[in-house]
């Protein structure tokens, strides 16, 4: 895949990571009375007292998250320049989404013992996410000339 490929699906993974987020949070907002979950947990998940970070809702934070990532991908994309600081910007991102999702996923998991449809679509875009953005790759040297 190409890197220009690579971060037009980054983008198009945000975007539909901005829907999630966007539909979660006019939940948690009271725009909605009950959330559309089929089988799981959701309004057990939303409603608990991890739902809220640093006094915003979790949701607030994936939407601006993935907002984020939205236009620093496009921006990566439309340069065609992977060695750039949008492309390093991304990659931060990506891995602080990665980490972030995990410790939500973690509480779903192990504290609250239940699981958001919802919140399991958003980490697993979160995870294609970090995968497609590669940080690993910054980590790797060029090899001296000589």
């Amino acid at each position: 895949m190409s890197p220009v490929t690579r971060y037009r699906t980054i983008a198009l993974l945000a975007l539909v990571g901005v829907f999630v987020s966007a539909y979660l949070l006019l939940y948690s907002l009271g725009y909605y009375g009950f959330i559309l979950c089929g089988t799981g947990a959701c309004e057990i998940v939303q409603s608990s007292k991890y739902a809220v970070f640093l006094e915003i809702p979790v949701p607030g934070w994936g939407l601006a998250w993935y907002g984020g990532m939205v236009v620093l991908a496009l921006i990566v994309a439309a340069r065609g320049v992977e060695a750039s600081g949008p492309a390093l910007l991304v990659a931060l991102g990506a891995t602080a989404g990665l980490l972030f999702t995990l410790y939500l996923t973690f509480i779903e998991a192990f504290v609250l013992q239940a699981w958001c449809r919802w919140c399991v679509v958003s980490a697993a875009l979160s995870v294609l996410i970090f995968l497609l953005a590669a940080p690993w790759r910054r980590l790797k040297r060029e090899p001296a000339a000589g």
